[in-house]
């Protein structure tokens, strides 16, 4: 699962997985190790019935099902992103956009 995290942020991919019951399209911009010691991803979805001030995610891997890379590209990061997520331990940051 990280590794297709990875690629699809390295090459700007949209992935599609299920995550608290809730079927996700996002566009993934960091993976890497939460303060936590948890594997995340920061993410931001796209498609229908997001609200504002709702689109920015930050998901344990080890609760995502069916993930997906629909290789689908999208064009670069979303406003409110800021790099070395503060969430994720520095040193651990798998990949970022």
């Amino acid at each position: 699962m990280l590794n297709v995290i990875v690629s699809a942020i390295r090459n700007r991919h949209v992935l599609t997985f299920t995550y608290d019951k809730v079927q996700r399209t996002v566009e993934p911009h960091a993976a890497g190790v939460s303060k936590m010691g948890n594997d995340v991803m920061r993410c931001y979805q796209v498609g229908e019935n997001i609200s504002e001030g709702q689109e920015w995610l930050l998901c344990e891997l080890a609760k995502i099902t069916n993930l997906t890379d629909t290789g689908t590209g999208f064009s670069g990061t979303r406003p409110g992103y800021k790099i070395n997520d503060k969430d994720m331990l520095r040193a651990y940051i798998y990949a970022q956009l």
